[in-house]
């Protein structure tokens, strides 16, 4: 059952690779009517709908290099236009600095919008290598699924869709792991304390269960919305 929100929210899911964000933004989007956008994906549909700024990106990618902020908020903005946003979004892997955390500030603003909270989804790096190493996705839904914390309640047939082929990830190994953190740490980090300095940061303890995470962020979720 969906619950509502009083008004649009707009929330943001930290954490380092591995963490769990996308499992538990995809619960909350079914629990209370928001959407999920992740960079990558809307990047991707910006592309293939041949919006102005998917036009810029592409030749952006096209030509090697990153796409730079000011086209992902570009991206952003018209996604948020769209009706399916009414209720709120999950932004999930934007920003990933300071300077484009008060990018996306302005763009907010100018839409009488602001982040409602910036959920620090903690956990421990030492655990993140089993965790990451395990995790595989139905290939038809994206519903996420793990070896050991996370199996489809059938063998071999995805819970959500019904869909009996799954991947994983190429990074996803105990090698890469290291690495990532590193960069996160480095990169994304410093948004904690910047959304701390701005009186919106939550935090939750991404070591518990997948149930008890997902009712503490509908419980910080329905706080902020009311």
């Amino acid at each position: 059952m969906t619950e509502t929100t009083t008004r649009s929210a707009v929330l943001i899911l930290l954490g380092p690779p591995g963490a769990g964000k996308g499992t538990q933004a995809r619960m909350l989007e079914e629990r209370f009517g928001l959407v999920q956008l992740s960079t990558g994906d809307l990047l991707r549909a910006a592309v293939a709908a041949g919006t102005d700024a998917g036009k810029a990106a592409k030749a952006v990618m096209e030509a090697g290099e990153l796409v730079s902020d000011e086209i992902v908020l570009a991206i952003l903005k018209d996604r948020m236009a769209e009706p399916d946003t009414a209720r709120g979004v999950i932004l999930d892997g934007f920003p990933r600095t300071p300077g484009q955390a008060e990018a996306l500030d302005a763009l907010l603003s100018e839409q009488g919008l602001a982040i409602d909270a910036a959920i620090s989804i903690e956990v421990e790096d030492a655990a993140m290598v089993r965790r990451v190493s395990g995790r595989y996705t139905c290939a038809a839904c994206g519903e996420g699924y793990h070896d050991d914390f996370k199996q489809p309640a059938q063998a071999g047939i995805c819970d959500k869709c019904g869909g009996t082929a799954f991947k994983r990830r190429a990074d996803d190994n105990a090698e890469t792991v290291g690495a990532r953190l590193t960069a996160y740490h480095a990169s994304t980090a410093p948004l904690i304390a910047y959304y701390e300095a701005r009186g919106v940061l939550r935090s939750v303890d991404g070591m518990a269960a997948i149930d008890t995470i997902a009712q503490n962020l509908a419980a910080i979720v329905s706080e902020v919305t009311a």
